[in-house]
Formats: C-alpha cells, sequence, structure tokens
C-alpha cells in the first residue's frame, strides 16, 4: 500500500542523521515493546506480513508522529483486537474484563532463545523455474494497491537489470491478508540513479531491490 511507511525519494524530512554508537533500546519501555511483539506474534494467529501490513495502516499523522517502538505497540494493539485476544476497551484500561481469544502457543522463558534461533525463515520451494535470469532486462510493474507490497513506490515502473536469482520465497502481498504463502522467485534487481531519482542523481550511484516475479516484466 501507498502510506507514510514508504519514505523513499519524499523529500521534506530532513536529513537522516545515524546516531553515533546507538543503543539497542533508547529507554526501558522500549525492551517490554519488544518482547510484547515476539510473544504475541508467537500466538501464530497472524503472519510476519500480516503485522507489517498492521503498522503500515496506522494514520499517517500518528505513524510521522511515534517513535520506532511505538509503531510497534500501536501495530500489535491493531493485531491483538481483530483477533479477538482484546478489546479496544481493555487496551485501553490495561487489563482484561472478559475471556478473549485463547493463544495456539504461548512463549514461555525458556523458549525464547530456541525461538529468537530459529528465526522465521520465510524460503519455499516453488515447481516453475525463473522466468528471469541474471543480465535480463525487467521493467517493474506501476500498481498502487491498497493492501500490503514490498514494492517500493519509489522503484515502480522503472527498467533495471536481474543481477541474482535469490531463491523462492513466501509472496508477501498475498501472505499478509490470509490468501496463502504463494512462493515466487525473488530477484536482486539493480537500477541506475538516474532512472530512479532522475534528472540530478549521482550517475555513478545504483540502487538495487529484491522483488517478486509477480512485480517484473521483461522489457
Amino acid at each position: 500500500m501507498n502510506g507514510p511507511h514508504d519514505l523513499g525519494g519524499q523529500m521534506g524530512f530532513g536529513p537522516v542523521a545515524p546516531e553515533p554508537n546507538e543503543p539497542y533500546f533508547h529507554a526501558e519501555w522500549e525492551k517490554r515493546a519488544l518482547g510484547i511483539t515476539l510473544s504475541c506474534g508467537a500466538f501464530t494467529a497472524w503472519t510476519i506480513d500480516e503485522s507489517r501490513h498492521a503498522r503500515e495502516s496506522i494514520p499517517p499523522a500518528e505513524y510521522l508522529g511515534a517513535s520506532y517502538y511505538e509503531i510497534w505497540t500501536r501495530g500489535i494493539e491493531m493485531l491483538l483486537e481483530r483477533h479477538g485476544f482484546a478489546t479496544r476497551e481493555e487496551l485501553q484500561a490495561g487489563h482484561s474484563s472478559q475471556q478473549g481469544t485463547v493463544p495456539k502457543r504461548v512463549l514461555r522463558a525458556d523458549m525464547v532463545a530456541g525461538a529468537l534461533a530459529k528465526g522465521g525463515p520465510c524460503d519455499r520451494p516453488v515447481e516453475t523455474a525463473p522466468h528471469f535470469a541474471v543480465g535480463d532486462r525487467v521493467r517493474t510493474k506501476n500498481f498502487n494497491p491498497t493492501g500490503h507490497t514490498r514494492l517500493p513506490r519509489y522503484a515502480r515502473a522503472k527498467t533495471g537489470v536481474v543481477e541474482a536469482v535469490q531463491g523462492s520465497f513466501v509472496f508477501p502481498d498475498d501472505n499478509a491478508h490470509g490468501k496463502g504463502e504463494n512462493p515466487q522467485w525473488v530477484y536482486t534487481v539493480v537500477f541506475d540513479a538516474l532512472e530512479i531519482w532522475g534528472e540530478g542523481a549521482d550517475p555513478s550511484l545504483t540502487i538495487s531491490i529484491d522483488a517478486w516475479e509477480s512485480y517484473l516484466e521483461r522489457v
């Protein structure tokens, strides 16, 4: 979707200012926000793609005015309410008042290290051969979906070259909306800066993205 999260190439948001020796957390509550998000994700009620779409769906003014972990907590509130684990009133009150959805899985303290080490692999086999090969010239499609997508706005309707075939992975655009994993081949596609940013861009620069097969068409 086109939302406040997709800022690539937009002007007026100031320079990116990396923080030297930035700590993992800037406040104690951020640790808890991360822990709650991971624990709730272990319920297996939603996918990582649905959780990304939830954060993207936060109204722009709220999203742009929130810190990183504030966005995470607002996203998890949306998912807990959507899947019946808590009502809006319970979230605002900070405690439960009725029995909600029972989690299929609860992440206990002794399970955390193993769960984090396992991660969430999303590579999946597909029966078809890759449609594109290294060196092929391709163009990304021009679309503006209301649902989730991993093709950023700045890279739509752009021509580039396939640099690598990365393998086959869960298709997030479907997986975010309960339509199944429907894995596709994923390609690293490289674009010239002029193609992406237009006149005035540094011609010595290139930009690469990882693009699912259905995002691409042959030039």
